[in-house]
């Protein structure tokens, strides 16, 4: 399968245990609020690993956001970049970063991972059961998402940011529940 897109923006997590589903929850809210040029895709990856694989290919970017424990204070947003990204899992392996590191790794491989790679780590607060992100996750996600515009931006992406309030908490069931281009069980 090629890819119809040169950028991809993964969204990673489990979004039934707190802060650990913040990628997936960041993904929703770009796509909720802004139109992209095209050459930009914007997955779900949700807790999925190696089946990934075949979204990676003939791309030139890939933006992978997902929670990132590291000791630091809750809410904190690290951009890593290139190489240092699959360095991360050498140290840092929670269960679902098990499946990001299996991607990554065989995406080297394959020769299907992109030749530029940046990651955006938000340390969690919380990963017990539950949908809504901690208050210190939500706090950051307003700049979380200006961040990753700056980053598209940068790349020649023009954005449309579309009406509506955006006030208050990201809007998890809306953003997943409400989506017409979404297939039934299906990643879009």
């Amino acid at each position: 399968m090629e890819p119809h897109s040169d950028i991809l923006i993964l969204g990673i997590g489990n979004v039934l245990l707190t802060d650990e589903g913040v990628g997936v929850r960041v993904v929703n809210e770009l796509q909720r609020r802004y139109r992209f040029s095209p050459g930009v895709e914007i997955m779900d990856g949700g807790t999925a690993g190696i089946e990934l694989l075949r979204y990676l290919g003939n791309r030139t970017h890939l933006i992978i956001i997902d929670a990132m424990a590291g000791g630091r204070k809750p809410g904190t947003v690290t951009r890593v970049e290139g190489d240092a990204v699959p360095a991360i899992f050498k140290t840092r392996i929670s269960p679902h970063q098990l499946g990001l590191s299996d991607l990554l790794a065989s995406a080297m491989l394959t020769g299907e991972m992109p030749e530029n790679l940046v990651m955006f780590g938000i340390e969690p607060a919380n990963l017990d059961t539950g949908i809504d992100l901690s208050e210190p996750v939500e706090a950051i996600m307003g700049s979380l998402l200006e961040a990753i515009c700056n980053e598209l931006t940068a790349l020649g992406v023009t954005i449309l940011p579309l009406p509506g309030d955006f006030s208050g908490k990201a809007r998890f069931w809306e953003a997943t529940h409400n989506r017409q281009d979404v297939p039934p069980g299906g990643i879009y």
